[in-house]
């Protein structure tokens, strides 16, 4: 079947849509049960556990975590690179400019609200999410993503002995790495090149190979998802990537557990437990791909399987709706999940302006159709 142009354009732009508000909803759907016993969910909500968003803490639903809240900025830190490459003739800078998009999003974490606005060229300096008040809401960071922002690193994506300072927080492999990696995936770049860079900027904060490898994984699954590839065809092609970097191992078994475990027969919380609580890189991933693959006929069920367990069910849920919704698009998302989801506006709107900068029309920089004034270069 032969494809327009215009069809393939609107089939991308709905794809990186769904993988951000998809993580989205599933991040906000996980978040109220994060860290609480199964058995704990089901006594609050019933034997099913959570089917569908519910309040918060603090009688709130669909509030966002962390999670989504590092992915906008990994996104917004591309799109920035992108702008100075084309602007500036400067390409390469892309590890440097997303941790600068991370320093920003430390700096919500910092302060209580956006500052005032000090003139009309505020947007240009601050970029359009630091503007945003719901991003100042502190839900949860991890202590690693915290503590490697303030400190040097050196990117060394294929652990290379090189006698100078490596990664920081050398034995952290958080899910953090890969609950903020979905952009990565989502630039059009060939998958070994979306794994490269992931793992490059995981490195800003986890140094533990299997933090960066599983992010890298993460970002190339998405590359291929992409491109119309099934999950079932995504994961073992990441497979053979994973298996030419030294230090895979820990990434490349537990996304074979959940391959397997996906294959044995009816799906549930207690075999998903099996996998782990999801609160390390390769646990998060590993459990995402199992949700999506074991429910693969129902995204709501898909997503409801990924954060109904013991461990860290916003996490697990952001990275399996990422999946799901790359794969799917936007309109198959569950409308009225998403209609709950905080900041899903902003989200949406900077899932186009991704999808525009490196998938739309290559005019000349200071094309008016699209917005760079919200992604300063300089």
């Amino acid at each position: 079947m032969t494809i327009s142009s215009s069809a393939v354009t609107d089939t991308l732009r709905a794809r990186i849509r769904g993988c951000l508000l998809g993580g989205a909803i599933g991040d906000a759907l996980g978040n109220p049960v994060e860290s609480r016993s199964l058995a704990a969910i089901r006594a609050a909500h019933g034997p099913a556990g959570v089917t569908g968003p519910v309040p918060d803490g603090e009688a709130v639903t669909g509030r966002v975590t962390d999670d989504t809240q590092m992915t906008l900025f990994t996104a917004e830190g591309l799109i920035r690179a992108h702008a100075r490459a084309r602007s500036k003739g400067i390409g390469g800078a892309e590890t440097a400019v997303v941790r600068h998009a991370y320093l920003r999003w430390l700096d919500t974490q910092n302060h209580p609200a956006p500052p005032p606005p000090s003139g009309p060229d505020d947007l240009v300096r601050s970029g359009s999410l630091r503007l945003q008040p719901w991003l100042y809401a502190r839900r949860a960071p991890g202590n690693a993503c915290l503590s490697g922002l303030g400190r040097k690193y050196v990117p060394d994506p294929y652990a290379a002995p090189t006698g100078r300072p490596g990664p920081v927080n050398s034995g952290s492999k958080g899910c953090g790495t890969v609950t903020r990696s979905a952009p990565f995936g989502l630039t059009g770049a060939p998958a070994e090149d979306a794994f490269r860079l992931a793992a490059q900027c995981a490195q800003i904060t986890h140094g533990h190979p299997t933090g960066y490898y599983a992010a890298g994984a993460f970002a190339a699954i998405v590359r291929h998802l992409l491109d119309g590839d099934s999950l079932e065809g995504a994961v073992p092609r990441v497979l053979g990537l994973l298996a030419r970097h030294p230090g895979h191992q820990e990434t490349t078994a537990a996304l074979r557990r959940a391959l397997d475990l996906a294959a044995d027969g009816a799906p549930g919380p207690e075999k998903l437990e099996t996998l782990g609580g999801g609160r390390v890189a390769e646990e998060a991933l590993a459990i995402a791909v199992y949700a999506a693959l074991a429910r693969p006929r129902s995204i709501e069920d898909a997503l409801l399987l990924s954060v109904n367990h013991s461990g860290d069910s916003d996490s697990t849920g952001a990275v399996c709706g990422n999946l799901l919704g790359a794969q799917h698009g936007d309109s198959a998302l569950p409308a009225s999940w998403l209609a709950l989801t905080e900041g899903r506006a902003v989200v949406a709107e900077l899932a186009d302006d991704l999808a525009y900068a490196f998938h739309g029309p290559a005019p000349a920089y200071d094309e008016p159709l699209f917005p760079y004034e919200r992604y300063p270069h300089h």
